[in-house]
């Protein structure tokens, strides 16, 4: 299992602010939240093929890991389940004035 120093997390949160780390078996990665930039590119990625989508987040905000979990599909099915909790938003409030 690939594991981060306490120093390079706190590195990456300098940069990245947040950092998240998916666990899978025996394996693990390291992520950060993704910008609007790749949620964009994701979503255009995603239209015809929604795994593709998962595949693009992941590789997008992937800071570091065991590459298994990229290429062996058990794992990046268990990873992309896990996914949409890194995007989440702050919840909005709309006022009619």
């Amino acid at each position: 299992m690939y594991a981060a120093t306490k120093e390079q997390i706190e590195e990456w949160k300098t940069k990245h602010v947040d950092v998240f780390r998916i666990k899978v078996l025996d394996k693990s990665c390291y992520l950060k939240r993704p910008s609007r930039k790749d949620l964009s590119y994701a979503s255009v990625a995603g239209t015809n093929n929604p795994l593709k989508f998962n595949e693009v987040i992941l590789n997008g905000c992937w800071l570091a890991g065991d590459e298994e979990i990229k290429t062996d599909d058990k794992l990046f099915l268990s990873a992309g389940a896990k996914l949409s909790e890194i995007l989440e938003v702050e919840e909005a409030e709309l006022e009619k004035l």
